[in-house]
């Protein structure tokens, strides 16, 4: 396994997480990808796609089904400007590509939105630190390994 999806399992299991590492024969860069590769829905992908929030990374987990409303989520967040982050934002703040950003193993916490639309799902799927590599979780869990504040994000 890359060295990332090592951490991020390690992580998972120190927190007590119940779902293990999926390596998948593919890459999953997209929801979409994840999706067909998993055979679930899209909208039980937890996409996690890192914002510039006034120079902070601000991590929001959203179903794949959605995309980010970043004039609500500013507005939720009190930050005058939010904007995708580029990729050596998302990798300084992760230590992760973008395409495998887990929801944890990052070098510090981040503060995180966990898009409500996720709950509708018994198991949701997220990155593990690398474009091959997935978990599976709960909404519920996904909250706690986070610390996360609910949100909607669309």
């Amino acid at each position: 396994m890359h060295p990332n999806t090592v951490h991020v399992a390690s992580v998972l299991a120190a927190s007590g997480a119940g779902g293990g590492v999926v390596e998948l024969a593919e890459a999953a860069p997209t929801a979409q990808a994840a999706a067909d590769l998993l055979g679930c829905e899209i909208g039980a992908i937890a996409n996690s796609l890192v914002f510039d929030a006034d120079g902070a990374p601000l991590l929001v987990l959203t179903s794949g089904a959605h995309r980010v409303d970043v004039k609500r989520i500013a507005a939720l967040v009190g930050a005058a400007k939010v904007s995708r982050a580029t990729p050596e934002f998302v990798r300084a703040a992760t230590g992760q590509p973008i395409g495998g950003v887990a929801p944890v193993g990052h070098p510090a916490p981040i503060r995180t939105l966990v898009d409500v639309w996720l709950d509708r799902h018994e198991t949701v799927w997220a990155a593990a630190g690398h474009p091959h590599t997935v978990f599976p979780t709960t909404y519920a869990e996904l909250l706690t390994l986070t610390n996360g504040t609910p949100t909607e994000v669309a």
